[in-house]
């Protein structure tokens, strides 16, 4: 099967399937998805600016280290870029990692009693406001508001062909995934399946209808921990 490198050599060693990239999937190059993308960002950092104050407070107060978490993640054709979310674990969580028990199949790690966690983490990942800071993703066009769940780097270099299938689409903040059991979905293949299922849906309209049931997913706080 003939390879090419998704990113330069320098920055990544990861290969795909030549053919999995060719057709650019509507999506990214649509301009409605992309002026929802700017709007709804606008609107997050403004809730963001809202809450910053309190929620770095609760943060430094709880436990030691940083108020971002700082990730390298894999986006759209499997470029890297940068994610930053309110510190919801312990400062040296992934060195701890290799500790904790997995309890999710595939190239994911899910465990629903991590120890990591802290307790003003655990409140910021069930009401969702450990994600706000990545709506600057969204605004500066690495993410967008709906899309695949961005992987990281010790999963892609995993990845099948069609995992790289994924990756043909803009990494989302919400995405089929997380109205669809968020975290209690722990088979990678399931999340595989389902991110699939997004871009085989794909409108604008289809967008809205998921940041719309993303809304009631946070509020009745289903699947988060």
């Amino acid at each position: 099967m003939t390879t090419h490198s998704v990113l330069s050599p320098i920055s990544s060693p990861f290969t795909v399937p030549e053919s999995v990239f060719q057709v650019p999937h509507p999506s990214t190059c649509s301009v409605a998805k992309r002026l929802l993308d700017i709007f709804g960002s606008v609107i997050g950092l403004l809730i963001l600016a809202l809450v910053f104050v309190p929620v770095a407070i609760a943060i430094k107060l709880d436990s030691p280290g940083p108020i971002f978490y700082k990730q390298k993640r894999y986006g759209l054709h499997g470029r890297p870029f940068e994610i930053r979310k309110f510190r919801s674990m312990v400062e040296n969580a992934e060195a701890l990692k290799a500790l904790i028990p997995n309890e999710a199949q595939g190239l994911i790690f899910k465990n629903r009693e991590d120890p990591r966690v802290t307790q003003v983490g655990r409140f910021l990942r069930r009401t969702s406001l450990d994600e706000f800071p990545q709506f600057w993703n969204v605004l500066s066009g690495e993410m967008s508001l709906v899309g695949t769940r961005p992987p990281t780097g010790d999963e892609v270099v995993h990845y099948d062909e069609h995992h790289w299938q994924r990756l043909c689409v803009k990494p989302g903040i919400t995405g089929e995934w997380q109205v669809n059991g968020r975290s209690s979905v722990k088979d990678f293949e399931k999340i595989v399946e389902l991110d699939l299922r997004y871009q085989t849906h794909w409108t604008p309209l289809y967008d809205l209808t998921i940041i719309f049931k993303t809304v009631f997913v946070i509020f009745a706080k289903t699947g988060a921990y």
